[in-house]
Formats: C-alpha cells, structure tokens, sequence
C-alpha cells in the first residue's frame, strides 16, 4: 500500500491482524493494495473486532484503515451531511459511543462521529441545501436572499478548513434552526463500520449498527469494564474466535508513560492492591506524570471529573466541591460541570429527543452549564466534544446531597434533558473519555477489594483501576484521603473556546 503518510512499521500481530481486514475489504469491493473500489458484492453481513490493551496499537491501527479506505477512494460518512447520493459510491464511517470519545479520536487526526449521529440524519432546509451542496462540491455556488457573497466566502473558508457543514453555516452566520429542520432514522446503509471503545456497547447499539453497515469493524479493550446490565460480557466476547483479531504485544510509547506500566501491571493475578500502591509510590518519586496525592484538587474537577465507585462517594465530592466554591443552594454558577443522565420527554415528542440526542446530549454526555436560557426553564450549555457544542435546552438539572433522599432541583423545566452534576463521576461512566489530567479516589479502589467480587474472573478492584488510570492522558492522581483542596481560581466559562460561532439552538422542548 502506498500511502501519503507510512503507516509505522507494524508488530507481528498489527500486521495479521491489517492482512485479515484488508482481506475483509476487499471480499466487500475494497482492495487496499490496488487503491481501488468496485460496487459491493452481495453475501451475507460480517462482523470482525480488533482487540487489545492500552498500548497494543489499536487506535493506530484505527486511523491507518481510515486512511487507507480514503485513499482507496471510499468517502467518510461524518454524519452532519452527506449529499447527493452516488451509485458506485463506497462509504465509511469512523463512530465512538460518547462525544467524549469521538472528541478524543478527532484529536488524533481520525474523522470520528457518535454512533447517534449516524443512526439519525438531519432533514436540510432545501434553500440552505443549496449552500452545503455547494461547498461539498456537487453544485454551484448558490445565490441566497439575505447572505453576502463575504458570507459565503467565510462559508468556504471555514469547510475547507474543517469539512464541517454546520460550522461553515454558522460562520455564513446561519442558526442550527434555520437550516437543520429535523432528524429522521437512518432509512440507508452505508458500507464499513469503524467502531472504537466497542467496550462500551450495548446489545441494542450493537443490532442497530448491523443494520446499517454489511461490515463492522469493533475496536475494544477486554479489561474494560463491561455495559451495565450484561454480565461481565461485552459484544465482542461473542463473536467467533476467526472474527476476534488479538493484539497482545503491548508497544512502548515514545515517552516511556509510566501511566501505561501501571496499567498493564494490573494484569498479574498474584498483583495485590497493597502492592500495586506500592508501585505507585516509587512510580511518583520518580516520574511527576504519577503524583501520589493527599487530597483531591477542586480546580481539576471543573473539567475532569474525579473518579469513583461509589455513589455515595461522588454525591459527598460533588457538596464540597459546590461549598468550596460557594455556590448558592437554589443556583448553579456558569462554569459547573454537568453530567446528561438522558431526556424525559412523552412518545409525541419523539422528533424533538432524536434532534437533542444527535446533537450530542446522549446519556452520559459530558456538559458545562453556560447560564440560563431565553425562555423559563432552558439553560445554555456547551456539550463537551460535540463538534458544535453550544446549545439552549428546556432542562431539570438534579443536584444530590449526602444523606438526602430526594435531590435538590434548581432548574425544573416541565420536561426536557436531565442533568446531575458532574464534578465526580463514576468510573463506569467514564469510560470512553480521556482528560489530560485525571483524580482516581483510591479509598473506593480499597472498598472494591474488600467487597471480594469480581467481574469475568477479575477482581472488581483491578478492573476499576485499569479503567480509571487508563483515563488519564498526561497525568495521574492517585487521591489517597478524603480531603478537599480550596480552589485556586473561581469557576468559569472563558476556556470553553469552539472552532465554529456558537450555534442557537433553542431546542422548545418546553410543550
């Protein structure tokens, strides 16, 4: 394969693993040697997943096939606007479960969209269609009553720059509820399906996806903690051995990430927590990647939640985080980090959820609370990893306090998205995430291995530990006591900078 950037020389098993896949593609009418495509032959769906620890080279494995596939000339399917459709057009699409992750892969250079986004598919205002026709390529330039030709300039620009059709709009400066009039269930396939933190899937995504993609191609990490509500599997465990490609050489990074070492140290079974704390001792007098922390830092959770098991641990780190930053009981600050815990809307508004949920607020969905909205009961949020992350929503923003059985609900719309606050969170809702610096409370890792149990044969302890470090980019803090350092700096909003003008995105959920 030629390729304008080499592939890095790849392991015995990344190599077996890329002959096994090409051989998939091209079965499908994709032959990556030849760089050539033809239309798809008929034969029955397959699904292959490429398996390893952090480290094994699977997100690099990830971005060469989508590489390759474009260079083959198969279009990447990004899900905010396809065009016109082609008959001998072959098709990909490269999906992450979370914003987050998708944000993450994006940052790697690796077109990723949320697996909403492609299940959904967004109904264009015809006159604005013009437009996104337009700077895709397959029509000419449009004359648009109330846009300057210096408005479609910047349109150009900015899609040359990003191949977003919604950041182009914006820049022409167009809301998201002028040209976005709706959404609709996917109603075509499309060919391959790239599919990372497959880990994090559930039987219903999984089935949904078959439907669209003849060839799914899962990305996932066996020590990863399985759905909630599926026994310790995951989707790949049961696939067929010839469907399941292994890497198990784990590949040293250019920096040696003593983060890595720590979490591939957790695979020995003989590994006691006494020990493996031990490790992270000596790991932090010599490396400040790893800091062995007597305190949890206030200023960090504004944007990286601190990882627990427990609820009643996170509802305890979420009260102080609130009292130390002085926030008004019947309030939230601009700056708040939130969590989406899903949307309470009837059956008859189902156009509206599919609408908030392609936008990125999904369950699990990372936000930041701008301020209120224009209308009683919405709030302005930025979705963290969204692509166009500003909105307005009607919302019920929950608040829990220790010892309370009911949460205290400052903002109350009738219906709308749910909120809870997402200063801590659980280390099952943070995977597919990553931040550049991450607080592991260890007090709840102890509690895990004095509760005895275990998930597929691995001690429940060990599986919350690889999770959680494993989140952690650049830094990591093992939080050793109950105690709350005093933020250095007032919470905000001034960070929260996006590639594209915030879109308006009154979401009127509020019926």
């Amino acid at each position: 394969m030629q390729a304008t950037a080499p592939l890095p020389a790849l392991s015995d098993d990344q190599a077996e693993a890329w002959d096994r896949l090409a051989e998939a593609f091209d079965a499908a009418g994709i032959d990556l040697a030849a760089e050539e495509i033809t239309p798809p032959k008929p034969g029955k769906a397959r699904v292959m997943a490429v398996i390893g620890k952090a480290g094994s080279g699977k997100t690099m494995m990830l971005a060469g096939l989508t590489r390759a596939l474009r260079e083959a000339g198969v279009d990447v399917i990004s899900g905010d606007y396809e065009g016109k459709r082609r008959k001998d057009r072959r098709t990909v699409a490269i999906l992450a479960p979370t914003n987050k992750a998708a944000f993450v892969l994006r940052t790697r250079g690796v077109p990723a969209t949320t697996i909403h986004r492609i299940l959904y598919t967004p109904v264009y205002d015809p006159e604005y269609e013009k437009i996104a026709e337009w700077l895709a390529g397959n029509g000419d330039r449009p004359v648009i009553e109330g846009l300057t030709d210096a408005s479609l300039d910047r349109a150009k620009a900015f899609y040359d720059q990003h191949a977003s059709i919604p950041g182009a709009l914006a820049t022409a400066g167009l809301r998201g509820s002028d040209f976005i009039k709706g959404w609709k269930r996917r109603d075509d396939g499309l060919d391959i399906g790239l599919i990372d933190e497959a880990s994090m899937l559930d039987e219903r995504q999984f089935d949904d996806l078959r439907e669209i993609f003849p060839l799914l191609v899962l990305f996932g990490d066996p020590a990863q903690l399985a759905p909630v509500g599926q026994s310790g599997e995951m989707v790949f465990d049961k696939l067929a051995a010839p469907q399941r490609l292994m890497l198990d050489r784990i590949h040293r990074q250019a920096d040696d990430s003593p983060i890595l070492d720590l979490a591939h140290a957790l695979a020995d079974p003989a590994l006691t927590l006494r020990d493996f704390e031990s490790m992270i001792r000596e790991a932090a007098a010599r490396d400040p990647r790893v800091v062995w922390a007597e305190r949890v830092e206030s200023d960090l959770m504004a944007r990286s939640p601190v990882l627990v098991w427990r609820n009643a641990t996170r509802i305890r780190l979420i009260h102080a985080f609130r009292s130390a930053h002085g926030a008004p009981g019947d309030a939230l600050l601009p700056g708040e980090p939130l969590v989406c815990d899903g949307i309470e809307l009837p059956v008859k508004h189902r156009k509206k959820r599919i609408d908030l949920e392609a936008r990125g607020l999904i369950k699990g969905a990372q936000v930041v609370y701008l301020g209120a909205g224009k209308k009683p009961g919405f709030s302005r949020m930025h979705v963290i990893g969204a692509e166009d992350p500003r909105l307005s929503v009607a919302s019920i923003v929950r608040i829990e306090a220790p010892e309370e059985d009911e949460p205290f609900i400052p903002y109350a719309a009738r219906m709308g998205a749910v909120f809870l606050h997402g200063a801590a969170v659980t280390i099952h809702k943070a995977q597919g995430s990553q931040w550049p610096s991450v607080q592991v409370f260890a007090p709840d890792i102890a509690a895990a291995e004095y509760s005895g149990r275990s998930e597929a044969g691995i001690a429940l302890w060990k599986r919350l530990a690889y999770v959680a470090i494993t989140r952690a980019q650049e830094r990591l803090f093992w939080v050793v006591r109950s105690r709350l350092a005093r933020p250095a700096t007032p919470l905000g909003i001034d960070d929260l900078t996006t590639a594209t003008s915030p879109l308006s995105l009154e979401a009127d959920t509020d019926e």
